[in-house]
């Protein structure tokens, strides 16, 4: 139906898999998955496709975690974060191709830069507790979200500085990508035109992928000795982002 090689629909299965695992279980790994589809189907083309399967991947989490949520929390991020998506609602449709493949490129390898810096300074990360880091927080949010789907880190970030523990931070982490990705699906139907009922089979077929990384995640979260798989998700990532980049 999109004239993929058998190689393009490898990548596009490990890339489901990759969305639900990285959903219930470590969220770095969805990470690599941005660039792959974007280097398959094209820049915006990509995120019409991703965000199905990110909604799929969410409601998984929401299944192990929706108990968990911080409600306070993300209401302090709600008007912000909606700024930031219509930002990137705008900026998305005035900018060609391969000019949306650079601003993903980029959302990705800042997103990397905050997961590094956040990894090696550990429990000595401090981040201010205010109103002007709830609104900075929640416009990249949406803006990263809505032209790369790469905001994790930056909600990871302001989870982590508001002390928040692993049930906690998955829960919170699950309805609040829930929401915003709901609130994409109007915006890039009507304004992008990038989700179609093609795509929305293409995302229908992926199910059973997504699926099944998302059980895989939820049974190895507590287990994975999660700094070596994350050291090697951030490698892979920056040479996919680069690469896109390019």
């Amino acid at each position: 139906m999109f004239n993929l090689s058998l190689v393009q629909w490898i990548w596009i299965i490990i890339g489901g898999f990759l969305v639900g695992f990285s959903k219930t279980g470590i969220s770095a790994f969805l990470m690599p998955v941005i660039p792959i589809i974007a280097e398959v189907f094209g820049g915006k083309a990509s995120t019409g496709i991703i965000l199905p399967m990110l909604i799929a991947g969410d409601a998984f989490a929401l299944y192990y975690y929706k108990r968990n949520a911080d409600w306070d929390k993300i209401k302090k991020l709600v008007t912000w974060t909606l700024i930031g998506l219509i930002a990137g609602l705008l900026v998305g449709q005035y900018i060609n191709d391969k000019q949306f493949k650079i601003f993903i490129a980029l959302s990705v390898l800042a997103c990397l830069v905050i997961l590094i810096y956040t990894d090696r300074k550990g429990e000595n990360l401090k981040v201010p507790n205010s109103t002007w880091f709830h609104a900075l927080t929640g416009v990249l949010s949406g803006f990263t979200s809505m032209i790369g789907n790469a905001a994790g880190p930056i909600f990871s970030v302001y989870l982590l500085a508001m002390g928040f523990k692993k049930d906690g931070f998955l829960g919170t982490t699950a309805w609040f990508f829930f929401l915003v990705n709901v609130t994409k699906v109007p915006m890039q139907i009507f304004v992008w035109h990038n989700i179609t009922l093609k795509t929305v089979l293409l995302d229908l077929a992926l199910i059973p992928a997504i699926a099944a990384g998302a059980v895989l995640g939820a049974l190895v979260i507590r287990k994975l000795n999660e700094k070596n798989f994350k050291t090697l998700i951030l490698i892979m990532t920056a040479i996919a982002a680069v690469r896109l980049l390019i």
